[in-house]
């Protein structure tokens, strides 16, 4: 199969599980296809699926990033010891694991197209991460605490594992809480990486998007703790995605 032949076919089986979308014309141009397939995935409960879909999206998706280009930790310089920061797309980068900012539920953002982290590293790891998600929140058989965090596989990404963490949602002014479940997600994180022998994890910026934490008091939260309790042999990278969010990183760092 090419890669569009891929792509439709996804497609074609997604919308055979929902009845309501069965008669959907697919869009003529590639990226809206693109566009559909993702949003297909996004709201997808978790359920099982055949193996011949999961090959074949298997496939798609290294293509995919493949084509984005990966960057590995040996390609960046550190900003201190042990220390990173890049400005990138998570979901191509080639460490031990990256950190997804979760939400309770844990399985992934339904929200069709949402450019949150959580929504994006869904769907470049693609289905069987929510149904790993999924398994492990049955489980637990309880929402996900602030300031824990679990580990899964990578699966179609370039990282090994995925570690995800519900960050503190602020509601009003930041509080002492507040601060300390955010250091928690960060320590939470640094000990499940070297619970499993991991050498490198790259940070997002935990809930500093719809969270709505302040930038400056969590990345100094985030800097500050992963000074205090990152491991001699495992190397951190702070991953940001807006110039604003790298140059308060880089006054805080080196």
């Amino acid at each position: 199969m090419t890669q569009d032949e891929r792509r439709d076919f996804l497609i074609g089986r997604l919308l055979a599980e929902r009845p309501d979308a069965r008669r959907t014309d697919l869009p003529r141009d590639t990226g809206e296809r693109k566009k559909l397939l993702r949003a297909l995935v996004n709201v997808r409960a978790p359920a099982p699926i055949g193996e011949d879909f999961l090959a074949a999206e298997d496939e798609y998706l290294r293509r995919e990033t493949a084509a984005k280009g990966v960057t590995t930790l040996a390609e960046l310089s550190p900003i201190e010891p042990g220390i990173y920061l890049w400005q990138g797309d998570i979901t191509a980068l080639a460490a031990d694991a990256i950190v997804n900012a979760a939400n309770s539920g844990m399985t992934g953002c339904y929200v069709p197209g949402h450019n949150c982290i959580d929504n994006c590293i869904h769907t470049f790891a693609g289905v069987r991460l929510r149904l790993e998600c999924a398994r492990l929140m049955a489980e637990q058989g309880h929402p996900e605490p602030t300031g824990t965090a679990k580990i899964t596989p990578g699966y179609n990404l370039p990282c090994r594992y995925v570690i995800h963490t519900v960050g503190p949602i602020v509601t009003g002014d930041v509080t002492e809480r507040d601060e300390r479940l955010l250091a928690g997600c960060y320590r939470s994180c640094l000990e499940l990486a070297a619970e499993h022998g991991l050498h490198s994890v790259a940070f997002c910026c935990i809930s500093t998007g719809v969270f709505r934490f302040p930038k400056d008091r969590a990345a100094r939260i985030a800097v500050d703790t992963v000074r205090r309790y990152r491991k001699a042999d495992m190397e951190v990278i702070f991953n940001v995605h807006s110039r604003e969010n790298y140059d308060i990183y880089r006054a805080l760092l080196g």
